[in-house]
């Protein structure tokens, strides 16, 4: 049976819409990666001066404004009616094949979970993946060395993420056909069901709570290795422009920024994916 509710399904159906809100998303995401640069050339003006570069900034924060608010608007409507369409398209394609009301229920309220990745998740990883390219190569001209330890921490959260990614699917499918028996257990009415169905959710949470923590261990271990290392190295080369420094700086940061929230859209992915699977199967 052909996957209905998967990423590709829902993308198929309601493109145009999908890909307009994408179009906003990059091109804010391009603003956004100009505004380290566009700060260090305002301090450089100010120490001469020279006021262009706060009108500059001033025009790309205005520019970022509009298009963001115009964004936030639009996305709200196409993924409400996103919602909509497919949860009620789930919702009678279950009556028709008999499920049980607690599975029905449940699965509506896998699918609000869905759309709102969509909505919410999808717009960040677009930016992030922006941000994190373009970010990389403006650091790439202005520092080689910091380039390649931002590689370095990239190549650290891709392979931590890799090896445990299997763990983390099969952790939340566990979670999830716990959760579908959730309206089952409580119209039992039994105190020990509830408090057996409630116990096994909560240890499956412990369970991806832990493999969490572990991948974050890692992660931040090399996010701390670059934050003492970029500066060191940026004065070391013998920049002497305040400007230039600072603007290494936020990118730096702002790249860090990037790729230490990637790993909750993995994992978010990875959730959707079997959330997509379950509500087809």
């Amino acid at each position: 049976m052909s996957n209905r509710y998967s990423f590709r399904a829902i993308f198929s159906r309601f493109k145009w819409k999908i890909s307009l809100t994408w179009l906003l998303v990059v091109v804010e995401s391009i603003i956004g990666i100009l505004y380290p640069l566009a700060i260090g050339f305002a301090i450089n003006g100010l120490l001469e001066k020279s006021y262009e570069g706060i009108y500059g900034l001033a025009m790309l924060g205005a520019m970022s404004l509009t298009i963001g608010s115009l964004r936030r608007l639009y996305d709200t409507r196409v993924y409400s009616d996103i919602y909509l369409k497919t949860v009620t398209q789930m919702v009678d394609n279950e009556h028709e094949r008999k499920r049980d009301t607690s599975t029905i229920s449940a699965r509506a309220n896998l699918m609000t979970e869905f759309v709102e990745f969509l909505e919410n998740a999808m717009p960040e990883i677009v930016e992030s993946l922006i941000a994190v390219v373009g970010v990389s190569i403006i650091i790439a001209t202005l520092n080689i060395k910091v380039f390649f330890a931002c590689l370095a921490l990239l190549a650290l959260i891709t392979v931590t993420y890799w090896l445990t990614g299997q763990r983390n699917y099969r952790l939340n499918k566990n979670y999830n056909d716990e959760l579908e028996q959730q309206v089952t257990a409580i119209a039992s009415k039994s105190r020990k069901k509830s408090h057996k169905h409630f116990n096994a959710l909560m240890r499956w949470n412990i369970a991806l709570s832990d493999l969490e923590t572990f991948n974050y261990f890692i992660v931040w271990t090399g996010v701390i290795a670059l934050f003492l290392y970029t500066p060191v190295q940026v004065v070391g080369d013998g920049v002497l422009s305040y400007g230039l420094v600072f603007s290494v700086l936020m990118y730096v940061f702002d790249y860090i920024e990037r790729l230490v929230t990637m790993p909750l859209h993995i994992q978010q992915t990875i959730r959707l994916h079997e959330i997509s699977k379950r509500l087809s199967a």
